[in-house]
């Protein structure tokens, strides 16, 4: 599984994030610019002592990810997907794309892509706008864990 995140603002849901990658043994690609700095304190305290399990991808663009990978299928995870997380059918070679804390994923992006954009149900014009970063990461790469059967885990 791969998890990307383009442009991620807060060290320390990407630390949270990155957890989650080293756990699932998932590739983790971040996309730039980033939002801090890769020495930050807080994104190695969230990550605690397993960035040594983790395969992590540095992109100058979203652009340059889809270019080092033509024939690959990309999920884009957005609060106004069309249809739910679980309506789709994973590989264990699949890119869940997740935008930045504010401002999720670009429009041209979404525009792009109108017929892989997916979402995690929510109650309706609620108050609040969306789960946290790492709690959508974690809620949609173990549904799709789940479908490809856990291969290699216990």
């Amino acid at each position: 599984m791969h998890i990307v995140l383009v442009e991620p603002e807060i060290p320390a849901n990407t630390g949270n994030i990155a957890r989650t990658c080293a756990v699932t043994g998932s590739t983790l690609h971040l996309i730039r610019p980033l939002g801090f700095s890769t020495d930050d304190r807080q994104l190695k305290r969230a990550g605690l002592d397993y960035w040594h399990l983790l395969d992590i991808r540095y992109h100058d663009s979203i652009d340059h990810l889809w270019a080092q990978f033509p024939t690959a299928r990309f999920h884009y995870v957005e609060t106004q997907g069309g249809r739910w997380y679980t309506d789709v059918t994973y590989t264990k070679e699949d890119f869940l794309v997740f935008g930045k804390e504010t401002k999720g994923l670009p429009k041209d992006v979404l525009a792009a892509n109108q017929d892989h954009v997916i979402r995690i149900p929510m109650l309706p014009d609620g108050a609040a706008r969306s789960l946290n970063l790492s709690n959508a990461v974690a809620v949609v790469v173990f549904e799709a864990l789940r479908q490809t059967g856990f291969t290699g885990m216990v």
